[in-house]
């Protein structure tokens, strides 16, 4: 993780499309932050978010394409 108190005020924010049916639990990703990406609760816009490089992001996502939290 990086950027400790990153002010994430302007950040725009976005659900993904498969968030519809599921209940409120539901992420939503900032990647607007200049190599940075936040993560967020979308019940809780204004609590706590996470965030990450956008290479450890991309890291992620191909791990996550792969199947390797299945």
């Amino acid at each position: 993780m990086a950027a400790v108190g990153a002010n994430l005020t302007s950040a725009g924010w976005r659900k993904s499309s498969y968030s519809g049916g599921s209940g409120g639990n539901c992420v939503e990703v900032a990647t607007d932050l200049g190599g940075l990406v936040g993560v967020r609760d979308s019940k809780d816009p204004t609590g706590p978010a996470l965030c990450f490089s956008s290479g450890a992001w991309r890291v992620f996502l191909n791990r996550v394409k792969g199947g390797d939290f299945d």
